[in-house]
């Protein structure tokens, strides 16, 4: 028998009870819906965070300042001024690492004519921006002269240029950060947001000597928070660590057995392990909408279980007039692959619409990607088949006189 008579005696049967073949496919369409909307969340918030690791930078390490204790109450990590832009300087020497950029950070209000935003102001060199991997969208950074003489220049973020100028151009305005004008030399490239959701571009960049002596001041000279060190490489991290924690110890003059003074994190291994908890999350939620494709599958063994009991007396009839046993196998495998194939096609468009939903209510990013389409489509497909297989064998499997006796 040629396909195109089989496709009409499917269309056919299926016809017969359209409610049955629609409540068929709705296994399907719910299943292949559900894993594109899971797959598509879940890469949405890997993309998120690989996003964010990018605008961070790589092979990064953060040292702070250490902690202190004032009448048996620990003030945290970075309250107490143990970290110079000497010290940076020092651990520039280092062979495994690249490039250290102090900071110094505080807030302030920023005031342009009659608008005034309150942001965090950081007080840096020029290599921060190449340690953190930021880029300019228009104007120019502040070089080691405007460190030197303590410049009152600015860099600021989109966030702070929208509040403050609008869609008007603020390089080479003046704004006042607390009570002093300064000059905008640049704006920032927008970053978006870090992985504790805060705004990475609600942010202003002054020169460092220019925060410590007339914007925040300085209880010792030289005096930062913390510092940002970039590594050679990936591989170079525990060795720097090592080497970073030896020379702050012996220029802090430490003795041995004594707490650091200051703290070293791995930054890249924290958000490294984001990343990795993003991608456990993304597998899971396409696991378990993958047992919506399986009960499908369930679904459309049954109704063509029952398909074959009903049509006994059918299958006899083609078996005495010449039917293969092929021939009934095949029948009864492409009404399963029709049914399955039509309840994916339906169910890509409900998960494609789904996630979109999901965006706009929940105002999340998500990311519908042609490869997870086309596996769910695969997938579904496949077990469309694999389920109808054992209806199909068992109709082929039937003995004519025994199929045309059955009432």
């Amino acid at each position: 028998m040629t396909m195109g008579p089989m496709l009409s005696e499917a269309r056919q049967a299926m016809g017969a009870n359209r409610l049955r073949t629609f409540l068929t496919m709705l296994g399907m369409m719910i299943g292949v819906g559900a894993v594109i909307m899971m797959l598509a969340v879940g890469q949405g918030a890997r993309d998120f965070v690989d996003r964010s690791i990018a605008s961070m930078g790589r092979n990064l390490f953060v040292v702070l300042a250490g902690s202190a204790t004032a009448s048996g109450v620990r003030l945290g990590t970075g309250n107490v001024p143990t970290l110079t832009v000497a010290d940076a300087q020092a651990l520039e020497e280092l062979a495994t690492v690249d490039a250290v950029a102090p900071i110094l950070p505080g807030a302030a209000q920023i005031v342009y004519g009659a608008n005034n935003w309150g942001t965090s102001v950081l007080g840096i060199t020029p290599r921060f921006l190449d340690v953190r991997n930021w880029r300019l969208s228009a104007g120019f950074p502040f070089d080691d002269s405007d460190v030197r003489s303590a410049a009152q220049v600015t860099l600021l973020g989109h966030t702070v240029v929208k509040n403050l100028f609008g869609d008007e151009d603020p390089v080479g305005k003046t704004v006042r950060i607390g009570k002093s004008p300064y000059l905008v030399m640049g704006i920032l490239a927008a970053k978006g947001q870090s992985l504790d959701g805060r705004d990475q571009d609600d942010a202003a960049l002054i020169p460092i000597t220019t925060a410590q002596r007339k914007l925040f001041g300085s209880q010792f000279q030289g005096s930062v928070r913390f510092m940002v060190v970039r590594a050679g490489s990936a591989e170079a991290m525990p060795v720097a660590e090592r080497d970073m924690t030896q020379l702050l110890r012996q220029r802090h003059r430490l003795a041995d057995g004594a707490d650091n003074d200051f703290s070293v994190r791995n930054l890249t291994a924290l958000v490294s392990t984001a990343a990795e908890t993003t991608r456990t999350m993304s597998l899971m939620l396409g696991a378990i909408a993958s047992i919506s494709l399986l009960v499908g599958g369930i679904g459309i063994m049954n109704i063509m279980l029952v398909s074959v009991t009903e049509r006994t007396r059918e299958i006899g009839i083609r078996c005495a007039i010449g039917a293969r046993t092929r021939d009934i196998r095949l029948q009864f495998l492409l009404e399963a692959l029709i049914l399955s194939v039509v309840g994916c096609l339906v169910g890509v468009f409900l998960g494609v619409a789904g996630a979109l939903l999901v965006s706009a209510v929940a105002r999340t990013a998500v990311v519908v990607t042609l490869s997870s389409v086309l596996m769910a489509f695969l997938v579904a497909a496949g077990v469309g088949i694999f389920f109808g297989f054992y209806p199909a064998d068992k109709a082929a499997r039937l003995k004519p006189m025994d199929a045309l006796r059955y009432q």
